[in-house]
């Protein structure tokens, strides 16, 4: 048992590794667009490279992102990611400088203690060898948090951790051998010459207290090898094929390159970056408000990894973007979500609206047309406005705030035209969100010749869904600004008197005005100014969905009631005297979840506005900043 050849696994599997990742990193090099090509090689040079090592030690290592949300969380997997690392670099450095020759294999690093049982007696490597059990140690203990992890995930923090493949498994249990098998083995060495430190060395010396050391030693490194070959060859077909891909997706991404509206070589290598942390699943409202287990984020990057039917995952989703907020390594989970509902538009050719609150106001036109087509929309006459209001399908649905909107308005002295005032068609979102691009643009090129036609400066809308689709879809010279950042605008122009209504309301931020287009101070500004604002325990990036999305393409109305009631409980409950919100839909959701009031940001500003007999404000139109930066 003496023999080196246990040092053949190991090898096999390193090596083997090595030329795949290579192997398969060029074909998805060579499969780019010659665009992307040319910005993955200019991303070698200059502070694209400085920032993938940066965002590669601070995200793949040490795990930031994670550690921020939870810290046992990011705790393990910084010890067995940058513990591994650190074990590896320093073992080579070990293996180098202690060892009989300079630049030796790997093997020799990775078995450093075989080829050198009475290494570390006296001296400097004494000290050395207490700072590789330190190393080991570290790594254990991440390794211990994981087996938890894997079986009581809410001790970790966690609500359910991922469905493992057979492969992944074996892979699982693979990796869990591997520091275990390394200490045993180590440990055998060191009790059988009398060597080590602190951790192999004491537990080594109780070992051959009793037990033949010297002969069970080759037992634990073949162990060891063997660990490590089959996780190395299981890699390719695991989750943990994620460890390699990571890098080359950081690469990818600081070098420019983007998910864009179909699937391609980018978001092949995406779908091998997702480690299947199951961080996803603990923050998906589907899965702990709704009770559905099966279709978060998690299962849909396995479906396509794996070539299967992900149909039903792809529909049923809230589309609300609270699994792409905490996704340590920063898939476009969204955006691949939406080439999937195209892919399968294209294939099945049904039309199909989003939601529950599909918009019913070009519902009855859609089924009159097989084509499909919305190119009957017959031009309108524009009148020129530099501002203008578009209420959009869903606020037509809460004519409240389309009335406190006016109020606002006329009280400000603005001049506007509200634009579909008298009916009009959708912004094109729920139909992008259905996967029906080539309907979604048909809408979008009327409604640019209405808006450009205007010749308006800026466009105001009370819709977080048509807001992120004007800034995002749309090519218009016109500023694009929702309701809440138009009346923070008026505020600060001192356009608006507002009096004081001494009520304690907590905000929600709409999914898509927040995640979705980045406002979060506005909102609060306007709020702050004329009432009391509680902070709520889960806002900003992490603010709850309402339920009611139009992402959703199949949700039932009881999920939807669970999941908004859930949401509004953890918004209320510090008892606010209202629950404001900035997304018409949102309000027509909260408001059949609580008993708590429920008004828009809108409503809320109108409610202090004077009264008609106190003095009026000197109408005025508006010096809006018209260089403000919009859309998108």
């Amino acid at each position: 048992m003496n023999s080196d050849l246990f040092i053949t696994p190991f090898n096999l599997g390193l090596y083997f590794i090595l030329i795949y990742s290579v192997v398969r990193s060029t074909v998805w090099f060579m499969n780019l667009s010659r665009s992307d090509k040319l910005r993955l090689q200019r991303g070698f040079f200059g502070r694209p490279f400085m920032d993938s090592l940066r965002e590669i030690f601070m995200e793949s290592l040490l795990h930031r992102k994670i550690f921020k949300k939870n810290p046992l969380l990011g705790y393990m997997h910084m010890s067995l990611a940058f513990g591994w690392f650190l074990l590896i670099v320093f073992g080579t450095i070990e293996a180098d400088f202690f060892g009989e020759k300079h630049l030796n294999p790997p093997s020799h690093a990775i078995f450093f203690r075989w080829f050198n049982p009475e290494h570390g007696a006296e001296g400097f490597a004494r000290i050395y060898n207490v700072w590789m059990d330190l190393l080991l140690a570290f790594i254990l203990s991440g390794l211990l948090l994981a087996v938890i992890k894997r079986f009581t995930p809410r001790m970790m923090g966690m609500k359910k951790t991922t469905k493992h493949t057979w492969t992944d498994r074996i892979a699982l249990i693979s990796l869990w051998l591997i520091f275990p098998s390394r200490l045993l083995a180590e440990s055998f060495t060191c009790g059988a010459h009398g060597s080590g430190s602190f951790l192999t060395g004491n537990l080594g010396a109780s070992l051959a207290s009793f037990l033949p050391a010297a002969e069970i030693a080759p037992y634990f490194w073949w162990l060891y090898s063997l660990a490590l070959g089959t996780f190395f060859f299981l890699l390719p077909v695991s989750r943990y094929f994620h460890i390699p891909v990571e890098l080359l997706l950081i690469f990818m991404r600081n070098s420019g390159i983007t998910t864009g509206d179909r699937h391609s070589s980018y978001t092949e290598v995406q779908t091998h970056a997702c480690s299947s942390c199951g961080v996803c699943i603990s923050v998906c409202q589907m899965s702990y408000a709704a009770g559905i287990h099966d279709i978060q984020s998690a299962y849909f990057i396995k479906g396509l990894r794996n070539d299967r039917d992900i149909a039903a995952i792809t529909a049923n989703c809230l589309m609300c973007g609270r699994c792409e907020e905490v996704c340590p390594v920063g898939i476009e989970l969204g955006p691949m979500r939406l080439i999937e509902r195209r892919q399968g538009e294209r294939e099945d050719g049904k039309l199909r609206l989003a939601g529950k609150y599909a918009v019913t106001r070009i519902r009855s036109s859609i089924e009159k047309i097989p084509t499909q087509s919305f190119s009957y929309l017959a031009e309108e006459e524009t009148e020129k406005a530099d501002i203008l209001f578009f209420a959009g399908c869903m606020t037509h649905l809460t004519p409240s705030v389309i009335v406190a909107m006016k109020k606002i308005m006329e009280s400000a002295g603005v001049k506007y035209r509200f634009m579909d005032e008298q009916g009009g068609v959708c912004c094109g979102r729920p139909l992008m969100l259905a996967g029906r691009d080539r309907e979604a643009r048909e809408l979008i090129n009327h409604n640019s010749g209405i808006i450009w036609k205007s010749g308006a400066k800026i466009l105001v809308t009370s819709c977080p869904i048509c807001y992120k689709v004007f800034r995002e879809s749309y090519y218009l010279e016109a500023t694009v600004m929702h309701h809440s950042e138009f009346i923070n605008l008026l505020i600060e122009e001192g356009s608006l008197r507002l009096g004081y209504l001494h009520r304690k309301v907590v905000y929600h931020d709409p999914c898509e005005l927040g995640r979705g287009s980045g406002i979060y101070e506005e909102p609060r500004a306007v709020i702050s100014y004329v009432a009391e604002l509680q902070q709520a325990s889960q806002e900003r990036s992490m603010s709850l969905c309402c339920g009611g999305s139009l992402g959703n393409l199949t949700l039932s109305s009881g999920k939807r009631a669970l999941i908004a009631a859930d949401a509004a409980r953890t918004l209320t409950m510090d008892s606010p005297d209202e629950l404001i919100t900035a997304c018409p839909l949102c309000k027509k959701t909260f408001m059949q979840a609580t008993k708590t009031k429920v008004s828009d940001i809108a409503e809320l500003v109108a409610a202090a506005l004077p009264k008609p007999l106190d003095k009026p404000v000197k109408r005025r139109t508006t010096r809006t900043t018209l260089n403000a930066t919009g859309n998108g």
